[in-house]
């Protein structure tokens, strides 16, 4: 009989609607069953593609006997943290402080307040590694509740004081300068994998956060170490296993630190993350592979995550069903030389063995390997005629494999990462059909996420508005990704939809001294309100919204927007010295405000010429409004008093509304750009 969870519309949630497990979605009246039973909530958290979460989910929740002393002991609640990222931040805080570590799945124990007192992630079936069985770890908690319990409410008054207690040091008043962002860059170079690209050891993720802030330095500073780190580390993503050979697109991370095997599941902000990164490293080198891997990944998202609706979905799984029916992680992705020479016959599978890396050991498991470009360089092009065959052919072979499931919610923030990425290479490479998409998303978000209230939701599904409220990511990458549309486009409409949704930034995102909360002042209220200014695989929401009111307030010379963006960055000063690997995006955005950043307004034609130049140009976290006619002034303020001269499109380069003398050239635009 299916649970609660089949009302809901999170796909994760849906994965565990006809588990044994009586399971709640999170609820007050989840907290109330609890209180008045007198049992402590398990809150399990994961999300759809999240493959510990599969193995977990089949271990004990699809089992019966597990399910009924879950069921008899506990009120299980369990939560999609792509859809409450703020319930998976607070507890997830708790568990790292508790544990040292984290992850998912998330595995909670909390009384009828919803106070945390045991933590802990995956638990196996049985014991393993040092670890309890999840079933020991369920009858402990159980003897602990009902032997000790003043103890057990002792240790959840403490941990919530702790959270509570906790504060950040913001750097009020201390913007972010020349000093700090070069203390951050050498901190960056020792940190820098010199063999293999990217920053740290395994488990190694795409850098693409730190990678923007390495472009803008390097745009602003000329520093050519910094370009080196960026384009090393994107060539050596490229040609590696993370990067999908044959279909485009990004796994999630590398489980070495050679890029060499992924964790399987593509997500949507990896890869509009990444899609932009190198549209950008291309405007600043001309690269071919930056090129193609930009295009690539933008065909990617296009063809395998976009909905029907016109946003785009959220991941694809990275299990699937093997060719002997196992449900495995990979299967869809790797190959052995015997299935290359099944597709391709003898001569071109050794071929395409050399070139992709294929061995009869394997680089994955039982002898399968992942592809990756191991043969000749981008640069040679002597049998380029030949891989394209190859590729074409192992793919249409692929596309009859069972493909992984696909996650379809729709995240605001995520879309608006996606909306930026599509935009600008779709402009970059003439490709205005890209520039569509990312427009249907634009007007889906409209739509459907904010309504006639300009409040956003979190998520959607099937043209259906979820419940849970955006955070301030949400807010910010939206905004992000309509200002960038706006600059394409020419269309103004744009603009202001971003105003509205940083307006509430300012109303009920912004506290004092700079601060910034990642839940609304008039959202739920949970033991902790949840506030990081630190990347994790997306932007903070923190620093994704200081940089959208800097770009909104060089758009609309607004006083209050930059002044809010001013005070949010004073986190990155105290923090991008010390830990730039976690605060890149705060670090570009600091680039741009130590550029001005530079707004530019072209009067003229859109796409044209002037127009085409000021968007490829390189100065960091610059803003560019384009239009002609009378109507122009009236939907971008950068272009009020903006006349053609000699009747010519007109380029004009501002800072602070300032303006240099105007051009009608486009390549002397270009250099006053960087381009």
């Amino acid at each position: 009989m299916a649970n609660r969870l089949a009302q809901t519309t999170s796909p994760y949630l849906l994965q565990h609607a006809d588990n044994p497990v009586d399971w709640w979605p999170w609820s007050p009246e989840a907290f109330e069953e609890a209180r008045r039973r007198g049992v402590p909530v398990l809150l399990s958290v994961g999300y759809a593609s999240c493959h510990w979460c599969h193995v977990m989910a089949h271990e004990s929740f699809e089992d019966a006997a597990t399910a009924d002393y879950l069921n008899a002991h506990f009120v299980p609640v369990k939560v999609d943290r792509e859809e409450r990222p703020d319930v998976d931040a607070v507890y997830m805080e708790a568990v790292q402080a508790a544990t040292g570590q984290g992850g998912w799945p998330m595995t909670v124990f909390l009384t009828a307040e919803a106070e945390p007192f045991y933590f802990g992630t995956y638990f196996p079936p049985e014991p393993r590694h040092g670890m309890p069985s999840f079933q020991q770890v369920l009858e402990g908690v159980v003897a602990a509740w009902s032997d000790r319990r003043e103890e057990v409410a002792e240790v959840a008054g403490r941990i919530v004081r702790d959270l509570a207690g906790r504060s950040l040091t913001t750097g009020e008043g201390n913007l972010p300068g020349e000093p700090e962002l070069a203390q951050a860059l050498l901190r960056l170079t020792r940190d820098y994998d010199e063999k293999h690209g990217g920053f740290g050891g395994a488990p190694k993720f795409p850098p693409s956060m730190v990678i923007e802030f390495l472009l803008r330095h390097h745009a602003r500073t000329g520093a050519e170490g910094a370009l080196q780190m960026a384009a090393d580390s994107c060539a050596a993503m490229a040609r590696g296993g993370i990067y999908d050979q044959l279909g485009g697109g990004f796994a999630r991370y590398s489980v070495d630190r050679e890029w060499v095997v992924p964790h399987f599941e593509k997500m949507l902000y990896d890869n509009a993350l990444l899609c932009r990164v190198y549209a950008h490293l291309w405007r600043a080198t001309g690269s071919d592979l930056a090129r193609r891997v930009a295009l690539e990944t933008a065909d990617f998202m296009v063809r395998e995550l976009r909905t029907t609706e016109g946003g785009f979905a959220s991941a694809l799984d990275a299990d699937s069903e093997d060719a002997q029916g196992r449900h495995v992680e990979g299967a869809f992705y790797v190959w052995t030389p015997a299935q290359l020479r099944e597709v391709l016959g003898e001569e071109d599978a050794a071929f395409a063995a050399e070139h992709f890396g294929v061995t009869e050991e394997g680089t994955f498991e039982e002898g399968s390997s992942v592809l990756r470009l191991v043969g000749a360089g981008e640069t040679d092009t002597t049998d380029a005629a030949r891989v394209d065959d190859v590729r074409a052919r192992l793919l249409a072979a692929r596309e009859l494999r069972v493909r992984p499931e696909r996650d379809d919610k729709i995240v605001a923030a995520w879309n608006g990462l996606a909306i930026a990425a599509l935009a600008e290479t779709g402009a970059y490479f003439g490709r205005p059909d890209l520039v569509e998409r990312a427009t249907e998303a634009a007007d889906l978000l409209v739509r459907v996420h904010m309504g006639d209230v300009a409040r956003l939701c979190r998520t959607s599904k099937d043209g259906r508005a979820g419940d849970n409220s955006g955070v301030l990511e949400d807010y910010g990458d939206v905004a992000e990704g309509f200002l960038a549309l706006a600059s394409v486009t020419g269309e103004g409409a744009w603009l202001e939809f971003a105003g509205f949704l940083l307006d509430i930034v300012l109303q009920h995102f912004t506290g004092e001294g700079g601060q910034m909360f990642d839940a609304a002042d008039d959202a739920e209220q949970l033991i902790r309100r949840p506030q990081d200014p630190t990347d994790s695989a997306t932007p903070a929401g923190w620093t994704a919204a200081a940089g959208a009111l800097l770009s909104y307030a060089a758009h609309t010379g607004s006083e209050a927007h930059r002044t809010a963006a001013e005070g949010a960055l004073g986190i990155v000063g105290a923090l991008g010295p010390k830990a730039p690997r976690f605060i890149g995006w705060g670090l570009a955005v600091a680039e741009a405000l130590l550029d001005g950043p530079r707004e530019v307004a072209v009067a003229g034609p859109v796409a044209g010429e002037l127009h085409r130049a000021a968007l490829l140009g390189r100065a960091p976290g610059a803003v560019v409004a384009a239009g002609e006619g009378p109507d122009a002034g009236y939907e971008f303020p950068l272009l009020v008093d903006r006349p053609l001269v000699g009747g010519e499109p007109t380029a004009y380069v501002c800072r602070h509304f300032v303006c240099d003398a105007p051009t009608t050239d486009a390549g002397e635009l270009a250099a006053k750009l960087g381009g």
